[in-house]
């Protein structure tokens, strides 16, 4: 019997859904991908068609809280410099990631880590979007294009500050706020540097 697309978007919720709910739960690490399975009605095996691996699920559902941040964030109100602009981004995705904090350090060591060579495809769209956005920002505030480099080390100091923040026991994580101001004014000087270097 053929499944149609419909029904393979409905089975992959359904796994999205059973795994966050069992994450929530249990934990990442004490939560068994035969569990998830079992959980949304599959065989171990036929789960895999869908999801490679548990951080492939949480990828996924990270994927979908970010996209509704591009979704909803305004370039043009993001604040009066590139790095204040950078840091309204990035605070609002740590606001839509937060039911996923505890759950990031099993996605950034492996499937967002800046050294990962194969990546899952939404992944390595959600990356890709990101970035895009901080290009964005970059021309909006004069910037101008960011070479390669500064995209790794962006993307280095963004996944290097979830990790932080996945971990930072800080009241309202007021640490990694700090972390996040102090890490982009370094990048923003950086690039900035640059950019002057080349004129």
């Amino acid at each position: 019997m053929r499944v149609t697309a419909q029904v393979q978007a409905a089975t992959r919720e359904k796994i999205r859904e059973v795994a966050r709910q069992l994450f929530a739960s249990q934990g990442f690490h004490a939560t068994t991908t035969r569990e998830i399975a079992r959980a949304a009605g599959l065989a171990t095996g036929t789960m895999f068609n869908y999801f490679t691996s548990k951080e492939a699920i949480v990828g996924s559902l990270a994927a979908e809280a970010l996209a509704e941040v591009r979704t909803h964030f305004d370039p043009g109100n993001g604040g009066s410099s590139f790095e204040e602009a950078l840091f309204a981004f990035i605070a609002a995705g740590l606001r839509k990631l937060k039911p996923l904090r505890k759950h990031l350090p099993a996605l950034l060591g492996t499937m967002l880590s800046p050294a990962c060579i194969k990546v899952d495809e939404e992944i390595s769209y959600l990356r890709a979007s990101h970035l895009e956005v901080v290009a964005d920002l970059a021309n909006r505030h004069g910037v101008g294009e960011l070479p390669a480099m500064a995209e790794q080390m962006y993307w280095s100091l963004y996944t290097g500050l979830l990790l932080f923040w996945a971990n930072d026991t800080s009241p309202r994580q007021e640490d990694t706020l700090a972390l996040l101001d102090g890490s982009l004014e370094m990048f923003a000087s950086w690039v900035l540097s640059k950019q002057r270097q080349k004129e």
